[in-house]
């Protein structure tokens, strides 16, 4: 069974999220609002992961989705709610600031992207059946883990400072 596991490409891709770690890194010292769309952004990317690979009603997939399914209501509250806003000021504002951001992020929250969460799994492309390659998967969980990446969502990283200022600019 685990040779055959270890042969399907999502689940290479599992492997490579599950050997990743912050324990260089100080979470507390994230930007609330983007150290909550980080981990949403990862806790995506297992779980449609995780659907590749085993079975949907595995006990695994299922606390998934009942915490996917509380983030739901999470996202709504405080600053929380200001983040898609902000994916298209950066747009819109500062284009070279949004090509930096991680693919998963431009993918599902710029608005004219047909990429979404759609039963709590990342789609490309709500018109296709087939899966989202698993080179999606590394490369967005390379981008998730970057030295430049960690920086910019540090309290006072270039990102962070970006979304005080967007929120400033909406509730002026």
């Amino acid at each position: 069974m685990m040779n055959e596991l270890l042969e399907d490409e999502h689940f290479r891709a599992l492997l490579k999220y599950y050997e990743k770690s912050l324990i260089l890194e100080d979470p507390s010292d994230f930007h609330p609002t983007l150290s909550f769309y980080f981990m949403d952004a990862l806790a995506h990317v297992e779980y449609t992961l995780s659907n590749y690979v085993f079975n949907y009603q595995s006990p695994k997939i299922m606390m998934h989705r009942e915490y996917l399914r509380w983030r739901l209501d999470e996202e709504k509250t405080g600053d929380r709610a200001l983040f898609p806003g902000f994916v298209m000021w950066l747009k819109e504002n500062h284009p070279e600031n949004f090509q930096k951001l991680p693919m998963v992020w431009k993918g599902i929250y710029d608005e004219a992207n047909p990429a979404c969460y759609r039963s709590f799994r990342i789609v490309l492309d709500p018109e296709s059946k087939k899966p989202v390659p698993a080179a999606f998967f590394s490369d967005a969980i390379d981008e998730f883990f970057s030295r430049p990446f960690f920086n910019s969502i540090y309290n006072g990283g270039s990102l962070a400072n970006l979304f005080e200022e967007y929120k400033k600019s909406v509730s002026a």
